[in-house]
């Protein structure tokens, strides 16, 4: 039985005037009168208006809406949600991913946002795009990761993560009560991913007779930034968004800025006679102002299925990422007096604990500009002085 009766809520003068079990009756100065319920949640004390009175409640309509919400948060649901949730416009996935994308955005550069938004709505919003976001729960999940889980182990681990920041952004937006999927119970309902999980890559000894191959083909912008992405061992993503402005053909260098890479830290690449020869190409098909390799689309950059289409036409399995892996082999096989950090940071990795990289002060160019020579000479040694065969760079019109 609570503390207060309806005469004592009438005549109460101004402060706080408790009901019991976190019910208060909170008074103003003025005489206006109005209930807030005390409870915890997520280990923290949280004070929920419940209404005014007696306009909104009565007593007893008080400690009804009290015990509801008192129960809830004895669950550890989110209380002040549950009073809300007649007041907010609960948004359908897709809305959701929009606004998430919106705000968590802002403390991301612009290349993970893009990802971020991308990759969800061309493989998850399509499933659960239409649902309430409120709805969604673990066999959502599972349903929506099924289809590429195995298919495409990297990309479904993105979207995992991806997908669970959507839910917990939705939970703190009061858009949803019920806890977030835990990442390992979703595992439980997943096939199991194949070992690994690397690219797909190429022996390095059948690269070049792939890239002979390629060379002896029509040029397109495809074909150009694959061939670009073997000599410099680069991935697609930074190759597709080069610009005629980050090559200084004069230095034989690629200098690439921060928001072209993974990392987010500006690199330069040093620029083989195969990698300069694909760049005489390439001026062929661009007005030399912009996008080294233009999609099809003015100002468009190419769609890394461009790339992958060559590899594809030719009956390989290996992927464009699988390059770098190829480089990676020949170095440590052909190359075995350069130092394993020299091709690491020709990779643009990260090498060395914290306390190494503070120290190296040198970006190991000249050592790197060799190596990059020399597997430009494997790999294209009709495109490379010293290779055998050497051609003029511009194809025979």
């Amino acid at each position: 039985m609570g503390k207060l009766t309806d005469m004592k809520v009438r005549n109460a003068k101004s402060g706080i005037h408790g009901d019991g079990a976190g019910l208060y009756l909170r008074v103003k100065p003025s005489g206006a009168k109005s209930w807030v319920l005390r409870v915890q949640f997520q280990g923290r004390r949280e004070d929920i208006g419940l209404g005014g009175y007696p306009a909104d409640l009565t007593l007893g309509e008080a400690r009804e809406k009290a015990g509801h919400l008192r129960k809830l948060a004895r669950q550890g649901k989110n209380a002040r949600a549950e009073r809300d949730k007649d007041k907010i416009s609960i948004p359908t996935f897709k809305e959701a991913v929009g606004k998430a994308h919106a705000e968590l955005s802002k403390g991301w550069s612009d290349k993970n946002a893009a990802a971020f938004k991308a990759s969800l709505t061309d493989h998850i919003v399509p499933k659960l795009g239409s649902k309430r976001i409120d709805h969604i729960d673990g066999s959502d999940v599972v349903a929506a990761l099924a289809s590429v889980w195995t298919e495409k182990p990297a990309l479904a681990r993105k979207l995992r993560v991806r997908l669970l920041q959507v839910l917990s952004f939705a939970k703190s937006r009061g858009w949803r009560s019920a806890p977030v999927p835990d990442a390992r119970e979703l595992k439980d309902g997943l096939a199991r991913q194949p070992k690994g999980g690397n690219f797909a890559a190429m022996p390095f000894k059948d690269v070049p007779a792939f890239f002979a191959k390629q060379l002896e083909k029509d040029d397109t912008p495809g074909r150009l930034a694959l061939m670009f992405a073997i000599a410099t061992a680069a991935r697609s993503g930074e190759v597709r968004s080069s610009r005629w402005e980050h090559i200084d053909i004069e230095g034989r260098t690629w200098n690439r800025p921060a928001e072209l890479m993974k990392t987010g830290v500006r690199h330069a690449v040093t620029l083989n006679d195969a990698a300069l020869a694909i760049l005489h190409r390439a001026k062929a098909l661009s007005d030399e102002n912009g996008l080294i390799f233009p999609g099809s689309r003015p100002g468009a950059t190419l769609s890394d299925m461009t790339l992958s289409k060559a590899l594809r036409d030719a009956g390989e399995s290996a992927t464009v990422h699988g390059f770098r892996s190829s480089f990676r082999d020949w170095a440590a096989e052909k190359m075995p007096t350069v130092p394993a950090m020299v091709a690491e940071m020709a990779l643009a990795h990260s090498v060395g604990t914290k306390t190494e990289q503070a120290y190296l002060r040198s970006d190991l160019r000249d050592m790197r500009r060799a190596l990059m020579e020399g597997w430009g000479r494997f790999v294209a040694p009709s495109l490379s002085a010293g290779g055998d065969n050497v051609v003029e760079l511009a194809k025979a019109g």
